[in-house]
């Protein structure tokens, strides 16, 4: 008797080590992010004010603000959401529930897999021979977002075929005792309870096409520009890109600008995804299992 409550206070010793480190761990990821937060908005808020969002830069974008870029990044992400959702969740849906087990299929998802871990400069590159030059679009919008979507493609497959085979095959069988067809059942009720995990791929999809450089460097995003787009096929500004510029190429920049910029970057993927996760809770709300 005596052994055994030894044996349990050991387990619980040991299950509380265990807890400590995993809090420890979680604490060292957590806080990098916390210490980067904290030091824009100490560093970058006293950029921020109104005219600072609805402003153009001036004085060699020294000063000024950063309304082109920032309706620039919005029309990138939006383009890039338009192209790569739909064919994303298109090809999920075939890969999870049209496709046989076997070579070719397992080819495409080996394709997929190593098409998510491509460097982003890979990407730019291929845009550029794929959108500019074959297709003849130019360094436009369409050709930059186009090469974002291209490279968050896999994200929306992987995360949109993992929420269609969480849905239990009891619901899928029950369509088909019913006489439903296959693709009745995946619009009817597949998809329905499927919502929520697709878009977990597209608040990743946002996160990640808001903040990268090389692929729209060379597609579509401008220096400067003294004008806002007017359709896809015009060049734009974009947030990333402009933080890049102000603070590598332009000297004698102020301090906070660079940071305000970088705060405003952050605050709009926050906005973006929030927005996402409050329509991912709704719908998961509406489940009935």
């Amino acid at each position: 008797m005596f052994a055994a409550v030894e044996q349990d206070i050991r387990n619980s010793r040991t299950e509380g080590l265990v807890r400590i480190l995993f809090m420890l761990m979680t604490a060292l990821l957590v806080l990098p992010v916390l210490i980067i937060l904290a030091t824009l908005i100490y560093k970058g808020g006293p950029a921020l004010s109104l005219s600072f969002l609805l402003e153009d830069p001036v004085n060699g974008m020294k000063e000024g603000g950063i309304f082109p870029a920032l309706v620039g990044t919005i029309w990138l992400v939006a383009v890039a959401l338009l192209f790569s959702v739909p064919l994303g969740v298109a090809a999920a849906i075939y890969l999870s529930e049209f496709a046989p087990d076997n070579w070719f299929t397992r080819a495409i998802n080996l394709a997929i897999i190593n098409l998510a871990g491509v460097p982003s400069i890979v990407h730019a590159l291929f845009g550029v021979g794929a959108f500019v030059l074959f297709m003849d679009f130019g360094t436009s919008i369409l050709a930059a977002s186009l090469t974002l979507g291209i490279m968050t493609l896999p994200i929306v497959i992987v995360a949109t075929r993992e929420s269609l085979q969480a849905v239990p095959l009891a619901f899928r069988e029950a369509c088909w005792n019913m006489g439903a067809t296959r693709w009745q059942t995946i619009r009817r009720v597949v998809l329905p309870n499927a919502v929520s995990g697709i878009l977990t791929g597209v608040i990743l999809e946002v996160s990640r096409t808001s903040g990268e450089t090389a692929p729209i460097m060379f597609t579509g995003a401008a220096f400067f520009l003294p004008f806002l787009p007017q359709s896809v096929f015009d060049q734009t500004m974009a947030l990333s890109l402009h933080l890049f510029v102000i603070s590598t190429q332009v000297p004698g920049v102020p301090e906070e600008l660079p940071y305000g910029v970088a705060l405003v970057l952050i605050a709009l993927v926050l906005l973006m995804n929030s927005l996402s996760i409050a329509f991912r809770i709704y719908v998961r709300g509406k489940k009935k299992w």
